[in-house]
């Protein structure tokens, strides 16, 4: 497995993973994604910012994270302060035929070498309420649940806020 910067190149492959999951993730409850949301101006956006990062296996994308210091007003709703620099994942997304191979993992682990890279000791994310399998990884690397929280741009759900310090 291999983790790079995503490219322009690399959105194509990208909007494909995220087509796999959508379904998958709608069928067990979670209406976090959608067919409006993430889309590829959306990887296109931290691809420019240099923010996006993807897994590949055998040199196909299977797995994709924005890791970038983006925080959502909301947050604040946790009691976190957001004038504290942070290390946030965002669009997190693993092919679901390469599920189990630990990629998840190796994304989530870019983002705390990319917050040792930038100084910044804290790391932030959020996680609809019904995504299970992001809440057991994010518990097994020792990131610590801080609250629930709305999305004003996913109105009717519900968030898991999550904080880890190095």
């Amino acid at each position: 497995m291999r983790i790079r910067l995503a490219t322009g190149a690399d959105l194509d492959e990208i909007v494909g993973v995220v087509r796999l999951v959508v379904p998958l993730m709608q069928a067990t409850g979670n209406q976090q994604w959608g067919e409006d949301y993430p889309d590829r101006a959306a990887f296109a956006a931290d691809v420019t910012q240099k923010d996006l990062w993807v897994a590949e296996v055998n040199g196909q994308v299977v797995g994709v994270a924005a890791i970038c210091g983006d925080q959502s007003p909301e947050y604040a709703d946790v009691g976190w302060d957001l004038s504290e620099p942070a290390i946030v994942v965002h669009r997190l997304a693993v092919d679901p035929a390469a599920r189990g191979q630990g990629i998840a993992l190796a994304l989530m682990q870019q983002a705390e070498q990319v917050a040792r890279e930038r100084g910044i000791p804290r790391l932030r994310l959020d996680t609809n309420t019904k995504n299970l399998a992001v809440q057991k990884l994010l518990d097994k690397l020792g990131y610590v649940f801080a609250g629930e929280i709305s999305l004003r741009r996913r109105p009717g759900l519900r968030f898991r806020c999550y904080e880890k310090f190095l």
